[in-house]
């Protein structure tokens, strides 16, 4: 994709964006929620609160929404892919800058649908084996 005048088939495009948009969730979820990143986070949560500088309250809050962040992710997978969606030049990665923030967004929001649904299962199953546990104790005592 990198460097071509030309757009390619639609189908080449929608390829594109659902497949760089899953690095930019990434790299967007990971630097804003994940424990690797845990005091980055943490001071730029302070920062975003503290500054008394509307532009560097914002610069630091960037850095704790995966949603603000992914605009920059995926600014910078297209700088670097060259991408473009529907249009040569810079309205193409203007549309591809728009839509691939919205895609990884998508992924973030299924991610975190899932782990919630993980976590749920797995309480159920405590909550289920301390039952059983119980119930085997109450067995034995009578």
């Amino acid at each position: 994709m990198h460097g071509s005048a030309s757009v390619p088939a639609l189908s080449t495009q929608i390829v594109w964006l659902f497949v760089l948009a899953a690095p930019v969730a990434c790299v967007a979820w990971t630097v804003t929620h994940e424990e690797v990143f845990a005091e980055l986070h943490t001071l730029c949560l302070k920062q975003s609160q503290r500054r008394r500088h509307i532009l560097m309250r914002k610069f630091f809050y960037l850095f704790t929404c995966e949603y603000c962040f992914s605009h920059y992710v995926a600014a910078a997978a297209i700088a670097l892919s060259g991408y473009r969606l529907l249009l040569p030049g810079w309205a193409g990665a203007l549309f591809a800058w728009l839509a691939l923030v919205w895609v990884a967004n998508v992924y973030m929001s299924l991610f975190v649908r899932l782990r919630l649904d993980i976590k749920r299962e797995r309480v159920e199953i405590n909550v289920e084996e301390k039952e059983a546990q119980a119930r085997e104790v109450r067995a034995v005592r009578r």
